[in-house]
């Protein structure tokens, strides 16, 4: 395995998202350390990668792997990605979730922290937004990452605890560097084939405020984010620059939440999952959209 490129362990490897980074990082020289409990499915043969089955709820196994003793073959890392969890609200009981995906953020929090890794990205998520909109109203749109978390679901509330545990560990290291990411609804090409039908009733997506984040432009934020300098931690919303919808986002918003304050003047099909601070602070653009496929 080379020794001169920049070292990431990825935890979720193998998950909708997860597959897509790897290949990315992998792609733009990054040596992964793929973790998960199954062996991702884009991992080839000659990748400068390792794969290694664990279970992110047990402490011992997660200090094990991020201070590089996995094997013989192990070395350190320069930087954790955090991708694993149980990915929605209603998979499991709410007790399973709030038991696993906690556990295995802290654990992979404070394992990178006694390991010296100072470079820590995370999947943190849109639903703290106050997802999904039927109980109440957005307060603005485009949304943005300036008010209060709103969690709906003890999914969305362990998010909102990620977010708060990172501050206090970047409190308790001043050279920590840590950034959230909060991911619109992932999406893959093979997605897109549902899109058009959408449009028959703007309510059917109307609790993201029809947002969504092909797979690929995730994996970009992600890249972008292992090369945010300074320390401190920092969250943003990702999602794509367009809506999921063919109808305006004007429009949208006029019949869907007409009570709701419109901040500035919307494109045609603007997102309104604002990503001006990813763009500002990261460089993010998206690159993709689902118009370029159906």
């Amino acid at each position: 395995m080379p020794t001169d490129q920049p070292r990431v362990a990825l935890t979720g490897a193998a998950g909708k998202l997860g597959q897509v980074v790897l290949r990315d990082l992998l792609e733009n020289g990054w040596s992964v350390l793929a973790l998960d409990q199954v062996r991702p499915p884009t991992l080839r043969a000659g990748d400068d990668a390792q794969f290694l089955r664990i279970d992110l709820t047990d402490h011992g196994q997660v200090v094990e792997a991020l201070a590089g003793r996995t094997d013989e073959r192990g070395g350190p890392l320069d930087a954790v990605v955090h991708l694993a969890a149980v990915p929605a609200p209603g998979l499991v009981s709410n007790s399973a979730t709030f038991r696993n995906n906690s556990a295995a953020t802290w654990n992979v929090f404070d394992a990178a922290r006694a390991a010296g890794v100072r470079n820590v990205v995370w999947a943190s998520s849109e639903t703290l937004l106050g997802l999904p909109f039927d109980a109440a109203d957005p307060p603005y749109a485009p949304l943005d990452e300036e008010y209060r978390v709103r969690p709906e679901s003890t999914y969305s509330l362990v998010k909102a605890l990620e977010e708060e545990m990172a501050h206090h560990f970047c409190r308790w290291e001043p050279q920590l560097t840590m950034t959230g990411l909060r991911f619109s609804n992932v999406m893959h090409v093979e997605d897109y084939a549902q899109f058009p039908s959408f449009d028959a009733d703007p309510h059917l997506r109307k609790w993201n405020l029809w947002g969504y984040i092909d797979a690929r432009d995730g994996a970009q934020a992600v890249r972008r984010s292992l090369q945010r300098t300074g320390p401190g931690v920092e969250v943003f919303i990702v999602a794509n620059a367009d809506t999921v919808m063919s109808r305006s986002s004007a429009e949208l918003m006029a019949e869907v939440y007409p009570g709701v304050e419109v901040r500035g003047d919307l494109g045609e099909h603007e997102t309104l999952l604002s990503i001006d601070k990813a763009r500002r602070l990261l460089g993010f653009e998206p690159q993709h959209s689902w118009r370029d496929h159906v």
